[in-house]
């Protein structure tokens, strides 16, 4: 794989977990810098992660990671969207929601199981290096999520619940997206 196209493999692997990290900004408004840095290496992490994961168990267990990886995905982001769209039908104003450890584990988890993908897909390219693959995308993730994170913070200070809604229905998407392109192109 050439340079240019590690790094538009890394731009495209990251647009989910940036996408996540924005609806993470718009579900808390009172998002303070250090959230959004932990946002950012937890996605960046598992980003750089689970291609290298993927890599060295792509050859035994190629079959299985790619029959269940449009499922995950669906199940963990339709499953925190729909709570972020049910709040947002209260009527009072929004309040934030804590981004915990586990959360925030879960959305990287989930946004990262593409990178996996790609992760078996480069251990059956001849001289791939996957460590710098992994590298590069987990600072193109890094970089992502950290500014979808504060631009989804300053949609979330004019709008609210109605920020809320567009980012619970953000994450069921990108659910869908994933699922929807694993039944389409496999």
């Amino acid at each position: 794989m050439t340079y240019p196209e590690l790094f538009l493999a890394a731009l495209a692997l990251s647009m989910d977990a940036f996408a996540v990290a924005l609806a993470n900004g718009i579900s808390n408004q009172k998002m303070r810098f250090s959230q959004i840095l932990s946002i950012a290496l937890c996605f960046g992490g598992f980003q750089g992660m689970m291609p290298t994961i993927g890599f060295f168990l792509g050859r035994t267990f190629a079959s299985y990671i790619t029959s269940i990886s449009h499922i995950l995905p669906l199940i963990l982001l339709g499953y925190i969207g729909g709570g972020m769209i049910s709040e947002s039908r209260n009527a009072k104003p929004a309040a934030s929601v804590p981004l915990t450890t586990s959360l925030l584990l879960m959305q990287g988890a989930a946004s990262g199981i593409d990178a996996l993908v790609a992760g078996v897909s480069f251990s059956g390219l001849p001289h791939m290096d996957i460590l710098t693959a992994s590298a590069l995308l987990a600072l193109f993730t890094f970089l992502f999520t950290a500014i979808g994170a504060g631009c989804g913070k300053k949609c979330s200070a004019y709008r609210g619940n109605q920020a809320r809604l567009l980012g619970g229905m953000l994450l069921l998407g990108i659910g869908m997206k994933i699922f929807l392109s694993h039944l389409i192109f496999q």
